[in-house]
């Protein structure tokens, strides 16, 4: 992902989820894969898919059964 997209993806998710701390970083061997920490803390991937012309970036959050727990 380039760097324009990698600040519009985290101006939209910091809007989107209300989380000033968030930061989308671009992952070092995956050029068409970001990650997403809030307050350093890793939170999920993002993919960019294009397709038949059109891009998409698909946000993917895994939450652990332990996690609901400490909540």
């Amino acid at each position: 992902m380039t760097k324009t997209e990698i600040e519009r993806l985290t101006n939209y998710l910091r809007k989107t989820f209300g989380a000033p701390s968030l930061q989308v970083r671009p992952q070092a061997k995956k050029k068409d894969m970001a990650e997403v920490f809030i307050a350093n803390e890793f939170v999920a991937t993002l993919y960019k898919i294009v397709e038949d012309g059109e891009t998409e970036y698909q946000f993917q959050m895994a939450i652990l059964e332990m996690d609901l727990e400490e909540a």
